[in-house]
């Protein structure tokens, strides 16, 4: 049975077109230290690259 790899999982969705999506990095803590436009950019999700794509969504047989 092909399984989830539950790490994939849970940093990445699946949007309705079937790309992947991630957090941006960097959103977690010294905050007050980031530029507000950093900070903008930081709050919205990006996709991830159609290389790296690949090989998460062999991880995720079964979407999300």
């Amino acid at each position: 049975m092909q399984k989830t790899k539950k790490s994939v999982a849970k940093r990445f969705k699946l949007s309705g077109t079937g790309k992947l999506i991630r957090r941006t990095p960097g959103f977690r803590h010294l905050l007050a230290n980031k530029s507000t436009k950093s900070k903008r950019r930081a709050s919205k999700d990006k996709l991830v690259a159609p290389g790296h794509a690949a090989p998460l969504k062999r991880c995720l047989p079964f979407g999300l």
